[in-house]
């Protein structure tokens, strides 16, 4: 056996691997132990009330203890409390938003479909949840001194916003090529925007030297307990909702929004299943799922822009690798085809990145028949031709067959 339960709770030996002291071996006994039956039924009495993913430093060895704690990667912990916490922070300031059907899309899918629209979220997607999770923590020496972030285009709307809300000074560094939509909704909330060419420039590294020169708090688009706290709450509104969905699914780029909802979604529904969708071109995820570890891969050529991130997240890594059953990919013209979907049958406008889960959906790329599976549209902002041309291309690959 992998696990021996007892009164202190589970401890993961190393009596039967080789290869224990390995990250790959760990993780991957994680990942088995997480989708047994055992887990199941443990988690119900245990491991629900609490999920927490930290280290404890007096001890070596995986383990879930009476705490209901997972030590993972040195990290400080991401608790379903966060996540309750988080919504109370954004209630009365961030949508409910609503949850839509069509049985149209059921057919195609061959799943029953539940449609949670973060693109109507205010700032136009699912980001402004943690950014401002975030931003309302901070004391009041932080608030004075600014904030800084990087971002393709959603996270730097959410922080702008966030800081509006909350008035703190807000720098944000965007690609040069970000969507203008995108650029615009940022300035106009007010923040500052400093631009950078993606294929050539460190955004980290320009976002900490920004830092270091103001004494600002950086606020990174995923690698942050409490913006996942804040994505999570995403998944909380959904299964107060509909509280009896067999699974999950949502993009996956840096694993923020992921890695929150599969540890609200495991509280509230333990059995759940839970999926990331990336598109083809950005398949880190995937990669490093096949692979057991982080994987780096070059820069993603896809229409879906805030879907490329080159590696996995140090911290949301080992949550979505030990919650998340499977990472499916989509291709370009699969993800067209569900904004154009989506636009027909839910009256949608869905951007990109925002209609990756919907595609898989779609697509059948899901292991999934006659399920209720709830799907994440993440975000809505696409520039008004894009979205035409993209609409019309689909449409017309469709008719043809092609």
């Amino acid at each position: 056996a992998i696990a021996d339960v007892d009164g202190d709770g589970l401890i993961l030996e190393n009596a039967t691997v080789g290869h224990w002291h390995s990250e790959r071996g760990v993780l991957n006994l994680l990942r088995e132990w997480f989708r047994s039956p055992g887990f199941l039924e443990l988690s119900r009495h245990t491991l629900a009330p609490r999920a927490a993913f930290h280290r404890d430093p007096h001890t070596s060895k995986q383990q879930v203890d009476d705490e209901q704690t997972v030590e993972l990667h040195g990290m400080d912990g991401l608790t379903f409390d966060d996540i309750r916490a988080a919504a109370d922070r954004l209630r009365g300031v961030a949508e409910h938003t609503a949850v839509l059907r069509s049985n149209e899309l059921d057919d195609i899918a061959g799943n029953t479909l539940f449609v949670k629209c973060e693109n109507r979220q205010h700032g136009g997607a699912f980001k402004f949840r943690g950014a401002y999770n975030r931003l309302a923590q901070l004391s009041t020496d932080e608030r004075r001194r600014g904030v800084v972030a990087f971002s393709s285009g959603n996270h730097a709307q959410g922080v702008a916003l966030a800081a509006k809300l909350l008035g703190i000074d807000a720098t944000i560094v965007m690609p040069q090529d970000a969507p203008v939509a995108k650029l615009e909704a940022t300035r106009r909330h007010g923040a500052q925007v400093v631009t950078y060419d993606r294929r050539r420039d460190d955004r980290e590294q320009i976002a900490h030297d920004l830092c270091a020169r103001t004494q600002g708090t950086l606020v990174p688009p995923f690698d942050d307990y409490r913006v996942m706290a804040g994505q999570g709450t995403t998944a909380l509104e959904l299964l107060e909702d509909e509280p009896d969905l067999d699974a999950i699914a949502t993009p996956l780029g840096g694993g923020g929004l992921l890695a929150g909802c599969a540890v609200a979604a495991r509280h509230l529904r333990p059995q759940i299943r839970i999926f990331g969708v990336e598109p083809e071109a950005g398949n880190d995820w995937q990669l490093s799922f096949q692979h057991g570890t982080r994987e780096r891969i070059g820069f993603p050529d896809t229409i879906a822009d805030g879907l490329q991130a080159m590696s996995p997240g140090e911290l949301t890594w080992p949550i979505v690798h030990a919650l998340a059953e499977q990472i499916v990919t989509v291709s370009d013209e699969e993800i067209r085809s569900a904004m154009a979907d989506a636009h027909e049958l839910l009256q949608m406008v869905v951007e990109p990145s925002g209609a990756v889960a919907l595609a898989a959906a779609l697509c059948r790329k899901l292991p999934l028949q006659g399920a209720r599976l709830g799907i994440v549209i993440t975000g809505g902002n696409v520039d008004a031709d894009t979205f035409e041309r993209i609409v019309k291309s689909a449409r017309t690959s469709q008719a043809t067959g092609a």
